[in-house]
């Protein structure tokens, strides 16, 4: 069966997947003038997800709020305008089987399949409109390509070309040594680096034949700047990009810091360990990470209490401090003194759903495995940042443990691409892993 081709400007109509509405609970505005159908099968998947304390339930309430405000007084099962400019129209579909039988064509009855039926008995009644499926959900867009129905992902704020997203630093070659001493003694100005429109806090490694030397810009004095190698509890950076992202950790002036890189490249000891030498300037350390079940089960499923459950989640934290622990000996004041922060709670290591309903005013929060969060989730918690708090993610943007998510679409690579611009935020991409030279050959061959 040939595709149907439909003329440009003809009015669409797209089919929401639950997994659509669960990423974004406003995405029922994000086609313009086009209309938009939710099969009856999406509105009883995300009934499911209303309870909890998790971001999905919070958005799945959300998204149920939003309905029942738009379909006062209407009826859900005919065409009703989204919102007062009367553009785009939404419905519910009710009549899920058409002459195509999802489940009949894949051998099993499924919520996916009745989805993929609702909207090929969409595609029948409405042959002058083109009817795509938007989901999140690869398999579930393959499915449809199948049922020779148009799939979409919904790519409402993704960062569309990732290879090229913001690495929060720059390489420099030059000829005059002499930059480099004025560089250390009294700053440079971005022209003479030949560099133009320089982005807040952007990171440089200068080199000449004879040396070199690492600056940042500063917005305030509109300069570029020193950056001298430091220590933090222990932990001394590595390479320049280490080097850049424990400075970001530390400026006092950059509230918001990203650290992308893969594994082994150091991001979440040295946000710990920077976090660590400004535990006088906060209140509390928290260190926090999604959990993200093993193949897509929830925690409940594992034995024991709530804290036996979430510890195999937490337990890549709880090595990175052991690790700085590690850098003096147990009769040393510092190392004497994380037991005691462990013990008092002034260290607090979490899974991220339990940090809800804190106050996050004067902490410092670091967040691993960003990745895994969706863009709502990394504003929902940047938003609740109070006075005096600075706000850490780390991750890597190519290993994404969650279904619905990938490098384009997740919280971590949108963050980066759109608050590079602002004088309170600084991101560093580590590209050399330093974890071991057997860990660099598995990452580097394997």
């Amino acid at each position: 069966m040939a595709k149907k081709v439909t003329p440009k400007g003809t009015k669409k109509i797209f089919v929401l997947d639950t997994s659509v509405i669960l990423h974004d609970h406003n995405s029922l505005h994000s086609f313009a003038e086009h209309d938009v159908a939710i099969p009856i099968t999406v509105l009883e998947e995300v009934d499911k997800f209303k309870k909890g304390n998790e971001t999905i339930n919070y958005v799945a309430r959300e998204f149920v709020r939003e309905l029942d405000k738009l379909s006062k007084e209407i009826n859900l099962q005919q065409w009703n305008w989204i919102n007062d400019q009367k553009k785009g129209q939404f419905k519910v579909i009710m009549n899920e089987r058409g002459s195509v039988d999802a489940d009949r064509v894949f051998g099993e009855r499924k919520n996916d399949h009745h989805i993929l039926n609702a909207a090929l008995k969409l595609a029948e009644e409405n042959p002058d409109k083109h009817v795509t499926l938007v989901t999140k959900d690869i398999n579930l867009r393959l499915k449809a390509r199948a049922l020779n129905l148009t799939a979409e992902d919904f790519e409402t704020g993704i960062v569309h070309n990732i290879d090229e997203l913001y690495k929060g630093y720059s390489n420099i070659e030059i000829k005059n040594k002499t930059i480099i001493d004025k560089l250390y003694n009294e700053g440079i100005t971005p022209k003479e680096l030949g560099v133009e429109n320089p982005k807040p806090n952007h990171y440089y490694s200068i080199r000449s034949n004879e040396s070199t030397a690492l600056g940042y810009y500063n917005a305030d004095t509109q300069l570029i700047e020193k950056v001298i190698k430091e220590t933090a509890y222990g932990i001394r950076p590595r390479n320049a990009e280490q080097t850049f992202a424990l400075h970001a950790i530390l400026n006092p002036e950059v509230k918001l810091v990203t650290i992308q890189g893969v594994a082994g490249t150091g991001k979440t000891l040295l946000a710990l360990a920077g976090a660590l030498m400004q535990r006088e300037n906060f209140r509390q350390i928290y260190l926090a990470r999604p959990i993200v079940p093993l193949s897509n089960k929830d925690i409940g499923y594992l034995p024991g209490d709530i804290k036996s459950k979430i510890n195999p989640y937490m337990e890549p934290l709880w090595d990175n401090l052991k690790l700085i622990q590690s850098q003096f000996k147990e009769t040393d004041k510092d190392y004497q003194k994380i037991t005691d922060m462990v013990e008092k709670e002034k260290l607090f290591i979490t899974p991220l759903a339990y940090i809800r309903g804190r106050s996050l005013s004067n902490i410092i929060f670091i967040i691993d495995e960003a990745q895994n969060l969706t863009p709502h989730e990394i504003k929902t918690i940047i938003t609740r940042a109070g006075e005096n708090t600075k706000i850490i993610f780390t991750g890597d943007i190519y290993q994404i443990d969650t279904p619905y998510l990938d490098s384009h679409s997740n919280g971590l690579s949108t963050l980066i691409e759109k608050i590079k611009n602002s004088k309170m935020y600084a991101h560093v991409s580590l590209e050399k892993g330093e974890r071991s030279e057997l860990a660099n050959l598995a990452s580097n061959m394997l």
